[in-house]
């Protein structure tokens, strides 16, 4: 996968944290934040989740989690595994056998919280063998899931008891030597989990997964989750990420890609700059835009394009675009860093031609880059 870090002056500076690895993807420390989301697929069905998987790491998923409710689930990770091309992480709740088969059977790490899986003994189980196996373990709390003495205690689901909940986790390990560990605290409120966020930030040095939790369907999901995530980032707080979004989770990589690419944290695939459009738009800029962003969908260099309704000002206000095209009445240029090098007439002839462009534009810069 292609993805670059921005040189940027105003980039975020990023919150020191523990470095740890899941598989071959390091999280914290130095390391670039990290895309993840999560098969919706059943995990006992390997060919549905090892074709979900593959394409969540082909739109840009790094890291992908799979959820493990019975021990068929957990003998399924072993052919997944083989098969994936990201690292696995097996989530597990309360049972701490499945933990143990998970592991056996290769996952990179495990998010399974050892407050709830059973007392002292099979917390002793799980954290000697993801010792022995090198797998990271992520305390996940969710507002959802507090303990009722927490409940009590703080009043409610508070961030105050969604972080004494996570550090509760976390001491169960450190009592074990164990410290390749990494939190998550998820909220649906986006108040509450950057509360929280803030509030374990400044009590650790772990890295942190941050999300907004059940955040809705694709349109309110992904404003949620980028109003939310976007100011944490903005912070310097999140090693990793995850937009939960209701549906395909291979939707969720686009919004989680802009969101790093609009704090110029990183970069994957072009970025697609085009105007509102308004009264003095005389062309289908709509639909120019719409197809010119499909036909980018696949590629993964980094540059920008500019889509723009004015021929009068399109380049200027697009200087800094790779590429990009104006249209007007009955017309259209195409420039190169607000560089006029072509001239189309015919509003039917903008797309192809600017398409042909775009695809000249790529093998140059891939030659360039070889």
């Amino acid at each position: 996968m292609t993805a670059h870090l921005i040189d940027d002056p105003y980039r975020p500076a990023r919150r020191k944290t523990r470095t740890l690895n899941i598989g071959h993807v390091a999280i914290g420390g130095d390391a670039p934040v990290v895309v993840q989301s999560m098969t919706n697929t059943d995990t006992r069905d390997v060919e549905a989740t090892v074709a979900q998987v593959t394409a969540l790491a082909e739109a840009g998923c790094e890291i992908v989690r799979l959820a493990v409710l019975d021990e068929d689930a957990a003998r399924a990770i072993g052919p997944i595994r083989k098969a994936s091309p990201v690292p696995l992480i097996a989530d597990i709740h309360f049972d701490h056998r499945l933990a143990l088969m998970a592991l056996d059977a290769g996952v990179d790490g495990l998010r399974i919280n050892p407050g709830n899986i059973g007392g002292a003994e099979p917390v002793d189980k799980v954290v000697a063998a993801a010792k022995a196996c090198g797998a990271p373990i992520r305390i996940g709390v969710n507002s959802g899931s507090v303990d009722k003495k927490l409940l009590k205690k703080f009043g409610g689901p508070t961030p105050e008891a969604m972080v004494e909940s996570a550090m509760e986790h976390v001491r169960l390990l450190e009592e074990r030597d164990f410290f390749d560990t990494k939190i998550s605290l998820k909220s649906s409120s986006v108040p509450a989990t950057i509360a929280a966020y803030r509030l374990l930030a400044g009590r650790c040095d772990y890295p942190l997964h941050i999300g907004v939790t059940e955040a809705g369907t694709p349109g309110r999901g992904t404003v949620k989750s980028s109003v939310g995530l976007g100011v944490l980032l903005y912070e310097g707080i999140g090693d990793t990420l995850r937009v939960s979004l209701t549906g395909d989770p291979v939707t969720e990589m686009d919004v989680a890609w802009e969101i790093l690419r609009s704090l110029n944290l990183r970069a994957r695939g072009p970025e697609i700059v085009s105007c509102p459009t308004c009264g003095r738009t005389e062309i289908g800029l709509i639909q120019l835009a719409e197809e010119v962003e499909r036909h980018l969908r696949p590629v993964t260099e980094v540059f920008t394009v500019a889509v723009m309704g004015c021929v009068v000002n399109g380049p200027g206000e697009a200087r800094e675009a790779d590429i990009g095209i104006a249209g007007g009445r009955g017309m259209g240029i195409i420039f190169r860093k607000g560089e006029v090098v072509r001239k189309i007439k015919g509003e039917e002839n903008l797309l192809p031609e600017f398409l042909n462009e775009l695809d000249i534009f790529l093998e140059e810069l891939r030659k360039e880059n070889s």
